[in-house]
């Protein structure tokens, strides 16, 4: 079995649009998806906006059936699945079950959901709670609910790593397809824009509190107040390449190249952050060098000081200004186990359009960042690689490296 891997299908479901293509001409174009949330009256709330996906109707996209069994988050992961094959031009029916499997990230499980169930308990006993609670809530089960929808059999899991975890998704789906697994679908959805999730979303104490939404999440900028929470993601199909090429259908977008993960240091240990070590041993594990990376899609945590330390990792990895760095998802808002997949996605674009998105909001970076952000408009440029970033909560770091296919 061929070690390449390739990505041959996407799917995207974000606050600034349905559907790859909408979203990226939105990205390029800076059009955000931040808005006041609608969802439940958030006045008494200190943070309002969020990257809320507004135009996704449920019953247009999957079984009615499914409807009463799922959260937000699988609605949206189930959508960008079909998405995601038709895009691969890959027909589930017609590849044996136990050579596909399904990798995917979430952090959040299903919180409106359960929000949903706990009403009926508190209000009108436990004979109104809805049996399927007892998996809707849980993390693993965008895995199981696509992995059923599809027919794939083949290697199951779930990788939890806040906004880091998609990435992970990724990584270990590339390592069943090493193993022998022709396709796989893997990639991050995730949604908790209920009053609950609001909630625990404000605990962190890191979600911005500004009220308009062009200086909402301004990562990297001297004013960075904060992050927007988002919901939604990218789900991927990736194969091997023999499969691919086999199969004689479609396109490959390009290729997971390189991946590594680390976890940051016990607080007061003197040791430093483990962002920059992540983007060594992913370049590395791709046989790349820094200089050979055309941009840097980065975590861009957007507050002070995880964005000034990611900035020093870059900084000490490639030299000052030494390669160009974009945060597109200040238009979306940080989508935790979705940013990651999604960041992935606008890199697969860049390579294939040759051109790298605007981060679209910062425009005051400190100098000793030392960082060349593409700030507010796309930079045309031939993308052969790219590097993508991200940072879970506590420690998490993942690092995924993305080539041009090379023959």
């Amino acid at each position: 079995m061929s070690d390449t891997v390739y990505v041959t299908g996407i799917g995207v479901a974000a606050p600034n649009g349905l559907g790859a293509k909408e979203h990226w001409q939105a990205t390029l174009e800076g059009r955000d998806g931040i808005s006041r949330i609608t969802r439940f009256d958030v006045s008494r709330y200190p943070a309002t906006l969020a990257g809320q996906i507004t135009d996704f109707a449920p019953a247009d996209h999957i079984p009615s059936r499914l409807l009463p069994q799922t959260d937000v988050s699988t609605r949206l992961a189930l959508a960008a699945a079909d998405w995601a094959l038709a895009d691969a031009v890959a027909d589930p029916a017609e590849i044996p079950e136990f050579d596909m499997g399904v990798i995917t990230s979430n952090a959040s499980g299903g919180f409106e959901f359960t929000h949903r169930e706990f009403d009926k308990l508190w209000t009108k006993g436990p004979q109104y709670v809805s049996v399927y609670e007892s998996f809707a809530w849980f993390y693993a089960v965008n895995t199981g609910q696509l992995s059923i929808r599809n027919g794939m059999r083949g290697p199951g899991a779930v990788l939890v790593a806040e906004q880091a975890g998609g990435l992970d998704a990724l990584g270990h789906a590339r390592r069943v397809i090493r193993q022998g697994t022709r396709l796989v679908l893997s990639g991050g959805v995730d949604s908790a824009l209920d009053p609950w999730g609001w909630a625990s979303h404000l605990a962190t104490g890191r979600v911005s509190h500004a009220t308009q939404a062009e200086r909402s999440y301004l990562p990297f900028d001297r004013a960075a107040p904060g992050f927007v929470p988002g919901e939604g993601g990218a789900m991927l199909v990736l194969e091997s390449a023999a499969a691919f090429r086999a199969r004689g259908a479609g396109q490959a977008y390009g290729e997971i190249a390189g991946y590594a993960a680390t976890f940051d240091p016990a607080p007061g240990s003197n040791r430093p952050p483990g962002l920059r070590r992540a983007a060594e041993l992913a370049l590395a594990d791709a046989g790349l060098r820094p200089g050979d990376i055309d941009v840097v899609f980065a975590d861009a945590a957007g507050t002070p000081d995880e964005d000034r330390a990611e900035a020093s990792a870059l900084r000490e990895l490639f030299g000052a200004r030494g390669v160009p760095v974009t945060a597109p998802k200040a238009l979306t808002g940080r989508l935790y186990a979705g940013g990651g997949p999604l960041d992935v996605t606008d890199a697969l674009l860049s390579i294939r359009d040759g051109v790298i998105p605007p981060t679209g909001r910062a425009v005051d970076v400190p100098d000793d960042y030392g960082l060349d952000l593409v700030l507010d408009r796309p930079r045309e440029t031939q993308v052969s690689a790219a590097l993508v970033l991200a940072r879970g909560r506590w420690g998490f770091n993942s690092a995924l490296v993305i080539r041009a296919v090379r023959d």
